[in-house]
């Protein structure tokens, strides 16, 4: 099946039963284009490039762009053309004609990136560390924004009502943080347009942004499905408790009363955390417009569930990679920073991810954290890593984008021996001597450990300790920890001992 085909194949079955049963009931007139498809966008270059929107039935559809024209017909209101490859630059022109004429100016051709998760990565770059300085050299108009509005919805969506604007010091402003400085970094290295869409909310878990289908189809996911229907069991059994309203004699007024908090927001069934509810109305709709990839931060509202965690989020990119067609874009994401409510297991179940995922990487952030604050405010270094991984993973430059993972450990003696990958021409010890470290036997426990590095090995031991067993390092809501590679880049937390 060629590409073209599979995004046709993702935009009408993904989202054509939504769109079929709106299509009976709504009255399209004039041709409109996906919200997507607006002033300033930009389109991924090297890719077949679908264009969609709404029509009359049984219109003719014209799309012009780089010297294609393409046509088709509307069925039932929707209609979709597909464009060959284009060719990096801008800005373009693109018309698109029926019974009216929509003419999209200023369309740039390059790379376009998905930002999403929760808080950090919703995180404004008004609110990062160096916001004055980065704000003040933010304009770039070759850098374009597009904001998804936070919906939530039972069923796939199909369009966002938002538009793309160029990168300014106002439009910077507002805009995630992250994203923002991952797009700059990429701007500066690849020098092509970059486009990046935000679609993330606060506080929510991953089960919020995957779809229904793969969660109902996953038996290991089964308990948050699980806990759903028992908390709607809940919330009507609370509700059919409540006293029903007294009658009022006649003649009488209803005495006034002071206002009531409203219970909507305790009915799981309408809470914006619900089950694929973000991904209904803020991932669905952006599909199929090609991306490059996706840049994630999230898991901080999956940090009791770590265990879960280790098959929902696989489940959830797998999810979104199938969604796009197929196509085995890049994911890269964030790694749970320092925080005094943060499991080590979260960090676990990400870096596993990472480990067993193709074509995933993860940033780690053990240096930047902020134990008293989920919200570490410094964003720069998490994107600039984001960045480093895109770079890499998606661009096949040459270069080390992961701070040293653990590979395996050998015992003699007393001492555990551990090896490494991404050593990136070796380990350094930063600001003195190695540090987080712990070491078990034979009992199971674990005590601070000596570690030192010896060429592209570490060291592991404590007096206390004859056979070790197990090596564990930054195994802590807060990892003080200072293992780099000679990029400069930290190891992540881990234990020799995983399930």
């Amino acid at each position: 099946m060629t590409f073209a085909k599979v995004f046709a194949k993702s935009l009408f079955t993904l989202s054509t039963a939504s769109l079929l049963v709106c299509a009976g009931s709504i009255a399209y007139a004039d041709v409109k284009p996906h919200n997507l498809f607006s002033n300033g966008m930009v389109l991924q270059q090297g890719v077949d490039v679908p264009i969609w929107g709404t029509a009359n039935d049984g219109e003719k559809i014209t799309v012009k762009f780089q010297g294609q024209t393409v046509t088709t017909t509307a069925v039932k209101g929707r209609w979709i053309v597909r464009l060959k490859p284009l060719k990096v630059g801008g800005p373009f022109t693109m018309t698109i004609s029926g019974d009216n004429n929509v003419v999209i100016n200023d369309v740039l051709v390059g790379e376009v990136w998905l930002a999403s998760g929760q808080s950090n990565m919703a995180f404004t770059l008004s609110r990062a560390a160096n916001a004055k300085e980065a704000i003040a050299t933010a304009a770039d108009s070759q850098l374009r924004l597009f904001t998804v509005p936070h919906e939530s919805a039972d069923e796939p969506q199909t369009t966002v009502a938002s538009a793309w604007k160029e990168c300014t010091l106002q439009t910077a402003t507002n805009f995630s943080a992250v994203a923002y400085f991952f797009g700059r970094d990429l701007r500066q290295k690849l020098n092509v347009p970059v486009g990046l869409i935000d679609s993330s909310v606060g506080g929510t878990p991953a089960e919020a942004w995957t779809s229904r289908s793969t969660l109902e189809s996953d038996p290991a996911l089964k308990g948050i499905l699980d806990r759903y229907a028992e908390s709607i069991k809940a919330f009507e059994k609370a509700e059919s408790k409540k006293p029903a309203p007294k009658p009022v004699p006649q003649g009488k007024s209803t005495p006034k009363k002071a206002a009531k908090p409203s219970t909507a927001s305790a009915d799981p069934r309408k809470s914006a955390k619900r089950l694929s509810a973000l991904y209904n109305a803020m991932i669905a709709p952006l599909q199929p417009y090609p991306i490059a990839g996706v840049i994630w931060y999230q898991g901080e509202a999956n940090s009791g569930r770590a265990d879960e965690y280790q098959k929902l989020f696989p489940a959830m990119i797998k999810n979104w990679r199938q969604a796009w067609g197929g196509k085995n874009f890049p994911f890269l994401f964030v790694q749970i920073a320092p925080h005094e409510r943060m499991s080590p297991e979260i960090r676990e179940a990400q870096l596993l991810t990472s480990q067993k995922v193709p074509r995933t990487a993860m940033a780690v952030i053990t240096d930047y954290g902020n134990a008293k604050d989920i919200h570490p405010t410094d964003k720069e270094p998490v994107g600039h890593r984001l960045a480093l991984a895109a770079r890499a993973i998606a661009y096949g430059e040459k270069l080390e984008y992961s701070g040293p993972v653990y590979k395996s450990m050998k015992v003699k003696g007393d001492k555990a021996i551990l090896s490494f990958t991404h050593l990136d021409g070796g380990l350094v010890a930063h600001n003195g001597e190695l540090k987080g470290f712990t070491i078990a036997g034979e009992d199971r426990h674990f005590v601070d450990a000596t570690a030192t590095i010896e060429k592209d090995k570490v060291v592991v031991t404590s007096p206390t300790v004859a056979k070790p067993t197990a090596v564990r390092y930054g195994w802590a809501p807060v990892p003080d920890v200072n293992l780099f590679n000679q990029e400069g880049l930290p190891a992540t937390p881990f234990r020799t001992d995983t399930k």
